[in-house]
């Protein structure tokens, strides 16, 4: 043998006998610590419950510090703008910014319509509500601004309230339109007011956590059916048809039905003109996509396609020699603040709320995921505040409700913005054209601002792929989309957004009743325990039941939870009670003759003055005997509450045998220890104290012990009466129910 293989066995025999010494040693492994009940626990820990802290005394302190902070809260701009990096981001701020207006010019003349106001008015709310947002926001790279979804909101409200009909002329029947835009005007900036009053109060007493309540699915089927009511909305600019005002449930379904019906009216020169400028916004943005990493900006398909459809419009006479409606007349300069009319506002506070929580969740949204991008956070309730004064100081100026645009938004990140300062050029940009270049889109036809929102619904279009990619992933979240849409869809924006919340919360208080129960079983060969009905390989450990709910135990289920329990069990509970009852109330009847029988038999020898010898089957002691056990019986039987259980519980553990199952010829279970897996309990009610100590009682009664799991919840140990306080060890795997 050569040197080199005697030196391999040699350290192969080290090697084995090294992994049999540890595995000696775990073999031998084991530990020990003491079983604590709750009270000890709180002695060795020196328990002592937690001194509330007055948070009234800190709003009412006073000093120079306390003044900075709320100031740098309440106004973020001071906190960043001093220390803002000009070398390294000035430059990609104003090209966002450029990019940016030259998204929100088009945007905002479109969406404008959406609202049921002049264009000018979208130029309007493309410019004071994201200056403001730059002073008061905290996320830097959302868009602020006119938004589809909003702009719909906002059109469904004042196309009720100001319908075309109540403005007809009486000569011709035409609508006035002058009176006509100015009651929506009036109706919108009264809106946006009520809306900024309800975020701005929603975010001072920090109620930003309300958006938690619109789950991802409800807002992606919210905005997903928000699209489709503004497809429909645009059909009649694209096909130049005059349509009846309507709103309510179900008025999308009677446009889309009008709009069918008039088909045969539509203005040949307004569809070319649309079909045109779609084509040419599709063409653009397949090249922005194809060459993204060949630009440094991506081409302005949108505004190029606005002036030069203006261009053409002018030049041919579209208006006068095809029919195609035009934007008409914009007003140079700005309008000078105007007070709400608060007499409009008991109509518009419904509508207001719904688009207050609407407008947030989808801004919210967005400024997560884009903080979580680039590494900052996003004070919830100081967006609420800074969309609120948006709002609010924004319809003092007549704009109508804004919130933040998911495409603008790509668009300033992607362009190089790193702060707001982007949105503060956008917003001067807009005021230029405001103020000196509004006037020249007096010719523009409103078929191509129609293609184009019609274009950029292709985002939120594109979330119906949600229903295969839910079916997969959870149905219930599936279901909660579906319902989304179609209460949105039938019952318009407001309503659909309240039954969908309402639905949303329903279903969780209704799988909240429903849980998954399961009996748990040991996987071969692990400590891992799983549910005997979905795992075949899974066995119960032999004469323990362990049993589990996916949900916790309260008023609403812990009927439903005593229930499956005893039916997972496999024997009839109840019944099993009620034989064991009678029986022992039958055998303290005997008892109880047999005494009566004893008392005359002693009556008779004492009259006769002889003594009698009593030929009974069981002695006065064994009588004496039998009445204690038939009180004790009795007291088993009459456990109103768990301490006489628990009491009766001990007292049966020393009972004869005459009382067990065995004895009285009663069906045994096939398990002598029942462990409730409560890893779910998140808090206790008195319906779940009362439902564990009734499940205590039945299952003492048929002679099984009762054990508790996954119990670390310390406010539910907290809760439990001392009689029901758990022994813990380390982290409460597994604890009996103990008696007093």
């Amino acid at each position: 043998m050569e040197p080199s293989e005697a030196s391999g066995q040699r350290d192969t025999q080290a090697l084995l006998s090294t992994t049999q010494e540890m595995e000696l040693r775990r073999r031998d492994y084991h530990v020990e610590r003491p079983l604590l009940n709750q009270k000890q626990l709180e002695e060795l820990g020196r328990w002592s419950s937690v001194t509330g802290t007055h948070q009234w005394r800190t709003w009412l302190q006073c000093s120079h510090a306390r003044a900075r902070a709320l100031l740098l809260q309440y106004l973020p701009v001071l906190a960043w703008l001093p220390r803002y990096p000009v070398r390294d981001w000035l430059l990609g701020d104003l090209l966002s910014g450029l990019s940016v207006a030259i998204m929100q010019l088009p945007q905002g003349l479109a969406y404008a319509l959406l609202a049921g106001l002049p264009p000018v008015f979208g130029l309007y709310s493309s410019f004071y509500p994201v200056f403001i947002y730059f002073l008061f926001g905290t996320s830097r790279h959302i868009s602020v601004g006119t938004f589809a979804v909003m702009s719909v909101m906002v059109g469904s409200v004042t196309e009720s309230l100001a319908p075309d009909e109540d403005f007809l002329q009486d000569l011709n029947s035409t609508v006035n339109e002058t009176a006509r835009d100015a009651a929506r005007v009036q109706l919108a900036s009264a809106l946006s007011v009520l809306v900024g009053l309800f975020q701005v109060g929603l975010g001072l007493v920090h109620f930003g956590f309300v958006v938690t309540y619109l789950s991802e699915p409800l807002v992606h089927g919210y905005t997903t059916a928000a699209s489709v009511q503004v497809f429909i909305s645009q059909l009649k600019y694209v096909f130049g048809l005059q349509l009846s005002s309507r709103s309510g449930p179900l008025s999308i379904i009677y446009t889309l039905l009008e709009v069918c019906w008039k088909l045969p009216q539509s203005v040949v020169g307004t569809m070319v003109t649309a079909l045109v400028a779609g084509v040419v916004l599709v063409v653009v943005k397949l090249l922005n996509d194809k060459l993204q990493q060949h630009l440094p900006l991506p081409i302005p398909g949108e505004l190029l396609t606005l002036i030069g459809a203006t261009g053409i419009s002018y030049g041919v006479g579209l208006k006068h020699r095809f029919g195609v409606d035009v934007v008409g007349d914009i007003p140079a300069g700005l309008l000078p603040p105007v007070a709400p009319n608060s007499q409009l506002f008991a109509k518009l506070v419904g509508n207001a709320f719904a688009i207050a929580v609407v407008g947030f969740a989808i801004a919210i949204s967005l400024g997560k995921i884009f903080a979580l991008r680039h590494g900052y956070r996003v004070d919830s309730n100081q967006e609420l505040v800074a969309l609120g004064l948006s709002n609010l100081i924004g319809g003092v100026f007549q704009c109508f409700p804004v919130s933040c645009s998911m495409s603008r938004s790509l668009v300033q990140e992607s362009t190089g913005g790193n702060t707001q300062v982007a949105g503060a050029v956008s917003s001067l940009f807009i005021l230029i054209i405001i103020v000196k270049l509004g006037e020249l889109f007096q010719d523009l036809p409103k078929a191509v601002l129609a293609a184009a929102i019609i274009v950029n619904l292709k985002g939120m279009l594109m979330q119906f792929t949600d229903i295969c990619s839910l079916w997969k992933a959870n149905r219930m979240d599936l279901l909660i989309w579906l319902v989304t849409f179609v209460a949105t869809i039938l019952l318009n924006l407001d309503l659909g957004l309240a039954a969908a919340v309402a639905f949303s919360l329903l279903l969780v208080v209704f799988r909240t009743q429903l849980p998954h129960y399961s009996i748990l079983g040991q996987v071969p060969d692990t400590d891992i325990y799983r549910d005997v009905a979905e795992y075949s390989e899974a066995r119960e450990v032999p004469g323990v039941k362990v049993f589990r709910s996916s949900a916790t135990v309260y008023f609403a289920n812990a009927e439903l939870y005593s229930d499956t329990l005893k039916q997972k069990c496999g024997i009839d509970v109840d019944r099993l009670i009620s034989r064991k009852k009678k029986l022992l109330k039958k055998k303290e009847l005997k008892l109880k003759r047999l005494l009566k029988e004893e008392k005359l038999q002693r009556q008779a020898a004492a009259s006769k003055g002889t003594s009698v010898s009593i030929n009974a089957n069981t002695s006065i002691r064994d009588i004496e005997s039998n009445n204690m056990e038939g009180s004790k019986a009795k007291q088993v039987s009459a456990g109103k509450e768990l301490e006489d259980t628990a009491a009766s519980g001990q007292e049966d553990a020393k009972a004869p045998d005459g009382s067990t199952l065995k004895a009285l010829g009663l069906p045994q279970p096939d398990f002598h220890s029942l462990v409730l897996d409560l890893g779910a309990l998140s808090f206790v009610d008195t319906v779940c104290l009362k439902s564990l100590k009734n499940i205590f009682r039945d299952f003492r009664e048929i002679e099984v012990e009762v054990y508790m799991a996954a119990c670390h919840s310390y406010p539910t140990l907290t809760v439990l009466p001392p009689y029901l306080r758990l022994p813990t060890s380390g982290d409460c795997d597994v604890a009996p129910m103990r008696t007093p």
